[in-house]
């Protein structure tokens, strides 16, 4: 799809990078991959679906060259797909790393909601891998961008293992990378799911995979961005006459007479004495001893409800001296770079349809023009993919057991194939090529 902007309601056919600066002219398409796209309320900071010419527009960094560790990225639609023009970029070469990025126009998300969207589909049945991008600010020399290159924002599905299978989202401020604090499981199968980030002015968020809500919350509580802003006042001690005892031994309850005298082993009543048992020789028989029944352990009074019971002592909250409001913990005021820096054991991750915008019905129209039109498409190319797969291991395997089969029928311990284990052939040959031999010797 080619995208370019024409005026703040209205839409030109240019450009799928073109992310135009709503204007009275359209811009010359030289300029359209350098600005930024209006399309009616929604201002769309980067759009790249991949059509041709996508390389234009990425810059595929040269991290890991030198020691021969960077993989190759594919312009494809995959293995199985809901239409084989619809591509994306594809990592290429097992146990890599990957990094690519693509420049826009400087922004900043002060009073605007920010939207950062892409679909990702792992062919390869990941063991261990990711599937994020990442927001840049600043300058960066992309030639030289990998794991170490500072971001701002990295959002996606991480897998590793078992324990791994999330979806990261990670903001960094001064220099410190924040972790979100709640589980957001990612999709793991093998086919296409988009992932969106919605940030908000209002200091909220949501998640959303396949335009379906997974978490939301608040950048103040859901991430240690800020230190929090009531702490456990370090100067308070639990007062000596607090009591924190939930239970307290019953002073009415009394020891049952007698109950001291009780054995903690008794004779077994059932045992009886061997009939081959000497008591000269062997010594008095005794029977050997069982836990008794009866016997309850040390004598304890029971438990009773405290009625002085004040709860557990917490420390009061007070202010925390260090912490200093942020009304702008959500904005970053010079995005400039979308990319993906990826370190992956088995290849097959494909990128697509990725989008910056402010509009989150914008990204959900996205979301459904490209994924949803295409999914049960994809199913089904998978289902199929699958089965031709299955067919042909099943077949493998039948072609491999008749081929053991053949073996063990052309060797049956002599070496001469028939099969009766006495090397009767053998014997002849050496009797059939004496007699030519004599035979020769006549002549």
């Amino acid at each position: 799809m080619l995208l370019a902007a024409h005026s703040k309601h209205s839409l030109l056919l240019l450009s799928s990078s073109a992310m135009a600066i709503p204007t009275k002219n359209p811009l010359p398409l030289g300029l359209v991959g350098l600005s930024l796209l209006s399309i009616a309320s929604a201002t769309i900071f980067f759009e790249d679906r991949f059509d041709d010419g996508w390389e234009k527009r990425w810059v595929k960094s040269e991290w890991k060259n030198d020691e021969k560790m960077a993989g190759e990225w594919n312009h494809t639609s995959g293995k199985w797909n809901g239409d084989p023009n619809d591509k994306g970029i594809q990592t290429t070469e097992d146990y890599r790393f990957y990094a690519i990025s693509a420049e826009f126009p400087e922004f900043s998300n002060k009073d605007k909601t920010l939207v950062f969207q892409f679909s990702v589909k792992h062919e390869q049945k990941l063991d261990c891998g990711g599937g994020y991008m990442k927001l840049l600010s600043g300058d960066v020399d992309q030639k030289k961008f990998g794991g170490e290159t500072p971001y701002s924002i990295m959002f996606g599905p991480d897998i590793c293992g078992y324990s791994t299978k999330k979806v990261h989202v990670i903001f960094t401020r001064n220099g410190k990378n924040h972790l979100i604090k709640k589980d957001i499981p990612c999709e793991t199968d093998q086919l296409t799911h988009v992932y969106t980030l919605i940030i908000r002015p209002d200091a909220t968020y949501s998640v959303l995979i396949d335009n379906n809500e997974k978490q939301s919350g608040s950048l103040y509580s859901d991430w240690d961005i800020l230190p929090p802003k009531k702490i456990k006042d370090p100067e308070a001690k639990k007062p000596e006459d607090w009591d924190d005892k939930e239970y307290i031994p019953d002073p009415e309850d009394k020891k049952p007479e007698g109950y001291d005298d009780i054995p903690k082993e008794i004779p077994d009543p059932d045992a009886k004495k061997p009939e081959d048992w000497d008591d000269e020789e062997d010594g008095e028989w005794t029977a050997p001893t069982i836990p008794n029944p009866e016997y309850k352990g040390p004598w304890k009074p029971k438990q009773i409800k405290n009625p002085n019971y004040k709860g557990k002592w917490k420390a009061p909250m007070i202010d925390n001296p260090d912490f200093k409001d942020d009304g702008d913990i959500y904005v970053y005021p010079d995005l400039k770079y979308v990319a993906t820096e990826l370190w992956q054991v088995k290849s097959g991750t494909l990128f697509d349809n990725i989008l910056v915008c402010d509009d989150p019905e914008y990204a959900k129209s996205l979301a459904e023009e490209t994924w949803g039109k295409h999914k049960d498409a994809e199913k089904a190319a998978f289902e199929e993919a699958e089965k031709k797969r299955e067919e042909e291991e099943s077949s493998k395997d039948a072609s491999i057991s008749d081929d053991e089969e053949d073996d063990e029928a052309n060797t049956d311990g002599d070496g001469d194939g028939d099969g009766d284990g006495d090397g009767d052939d053998d014997e002849e040959a050496e009797a059939n090529e004496s007699s030519d031999d004599n035979a020769h010797d006549e002549l």
